[in-house]
């Protein structure tokens, strides 16, 4: 595992967009693994700038988001299909039929599961798997208690979560209280994790996530076992870490980040 620590939010976010963008140079066809939220927005935001004015392709891309709501229709303004077309696909030429979001209204959600889990083995596995962290240590929806070896499943939500997304929805009473979501068994077999994480009330999860012990508790901290998961932070975000000196060291001599270092030096990340 790999900390990467940036002074500004924006540099991190950036980063990672960077990274989905060099997965996508050098293999065409890749698969994504896509997250949704706040965070993920500017990554977002900077992918579609790059497609638009240097002609970054997605045709042959497939990607696999990694939850959505239970009982909420795709067109419906916080479902996770809305989400992506909204911040990403209507701005980019991916395919359409190469986009996956699960059925959170599927008739039978166990085998929506199944048929989930199926449609990334036949595309040969995620290649780059983008997340996010929870207040509590989710990711995706693995809330706290989640089995390490868990499947793409029907999850309920925690009080945390909602509290967290509820107000998304107008009133939290309309937010729904179950969701289909990779698991974390499912999460970890992606060839390359890429957690991006920003902002001071971040911190303390972080560092537990990063530096605490493997527990179901803190869903995150299995990203551990995973021989090739970046973590890219910025410094607020990392205020908690005991190891930052070592971090930035690695950043700095490692020859892999030396394109990205001269690209963020240049100041790129200002650009949009």
């Amino acid at each position: 595992m790999e900390v990467i620590i940036l002074r500004e939010r924006a540099a991190a976010e950036w980063m990672a967009a960077a990274m989905i963008e060099q997965t996508i140079l050098d293999k065409p066809d890749a698969v994504l693994g896509l997250a949704t939220g706040r965070t993920m927005e500017p990554v977002y935001a900077w992918l579609a700038a790059w497609h638009r004015r240097r002609g970054l392709d997605f045709s042959g891309i497939r990607t696999f988001n990694l939850d959505e709501y239970v009982g909420l229709p795709a067109d419906h303004p916080q479902s996770y299909h809305h989400y992506m077309r909204r911040h990403l696909f209507d701005h980019v030429n991916v395919r359409p039929k190469n986009t996956h979001v699960p059925d959170g209204c599927a008739a039978d959600l166990d085998e929506e599961c199944r048929r989930y889990e199926e449609a990334i083995r036949r595309c040969g596995g995620i290649d780059l798997q983008l997340l996010g962290l929870g207040d509590d240590g989710h990711i995706g929806f693995n809330e706290p208690l989640s089995a390490l070896r868990s499947r793409t499943r029907v999850t309920t939500l925690s009080p945390t979560t909602i509290e967290q997304n509820g107000p998304m929805f107008g009133e939290p009473a309309q937010m729904p209280r179950r969701a289909i979501t990779m698991g974390v068994g499912t999460i970890l077999e992606g060839r390359r994790c890429v957690v991006l994480v920003v902002g001071s009330p971040k911190a303390g999860i972080l560092a537990r996530a990063i530096e605490g012990p493997i527990t179901a508790m803190v869903p995150a901290t299995a990203l551990q076992l995973h021989p090739h998961c970046v973590y890219i932070v910025d410094e607020a975000a990392a205020s908690a870490l005991t190891e930052q000196d070592y971090c930035r060291c690695i950043f700095e001599t490692e020859p892999a980040w030396g394109p990205f270092r001269q690209r963020l030096k240049a100041g790129e990340f200002w650009e949009e």
